[in-house]
């Protein structure tokens, strides 16, 4: 009868909190030290912000979807957009969705499968993550433009949190389902 070792187990999850550790805290640093408000650098805000390119992705992705639908669009700031005459959004750091790309990484780091099969499933977990978040901004703006007293009974980032963790089991699911049947999405045809 084979007997469960928990080693695996432990560096298992000592791989996957230090992957975790690094890209969130990591990113909390360089949004520390790339913000005015905060310790600035100018060589982490020149060189090391990657929040600020990945928020105007964002912002624009939906601006774009918000045009494609006939909406006019304005922008108060770098940080908000919304419709012309109406109500807008402000996307703050904590709206990116750093912590979610960030349990996405650790995991795929932390099940490593090889380099091509490795980078095909970060970056399109990323990718997913990412639009899943130009959506929930997209309808925020039409929400927060209509003419009704209906509330938001939760909070639109908890919300967003909830589908993008759901999203992430779902991708988890056949990452691991990918691995167990041998299918490779670098082979596919």
């Amino acid at each position: 009868m084979r007997q469960f070792s928990s080693k695996p187990f432990f560096i298992y999850l000592l791989k996957f909190g230090g992957v975790f550790s690094l890209f969130y805290f990591g990113t909390l640093i360089i949004i520390g030290l790339s913000s005015k408000e905060n310790l600035y650098s100018p060589f982490v805000s020149s060189y090391l912000d990657f929040i600020t390119p990945l928020r105007r992705s964002i912002l624009w992705s939906a601006e774009y979807i918000l045009k494609f639908f006939g909406h006019s669009t304005t922008w108060s700031d770098q940080y908000t957009l919304g419709l012309t005459g109406g109500r807008s959004v402000r996307m703050v750091y904590s709206c990116v969705g750093y912590g979610v790309l960030s349990f996405w990484a650790a995991f795929i780091l932390a099940n490593p499968r090889g380099l091509k099969v490795t980078v095909v499933w970060l970056i399109s977990g990323w990718a997913i993550l990412w639009a899943l978040n130009v959506l929930r901004i997209f309808f925020l703006i039409l929400a927060v433009n209509q003419n009704s007293e209906v509330r938001f009974e939760v909070d639109h980032h908890s919300f967003y949190n909830i589908i993008a963790y759901c999203c992430i089991f779902l991708m988890i699911f056949l990452y691991d389902r990918s691995k167990r049947v041998g299918l490779n999405p670098i082979a596919v045809p």
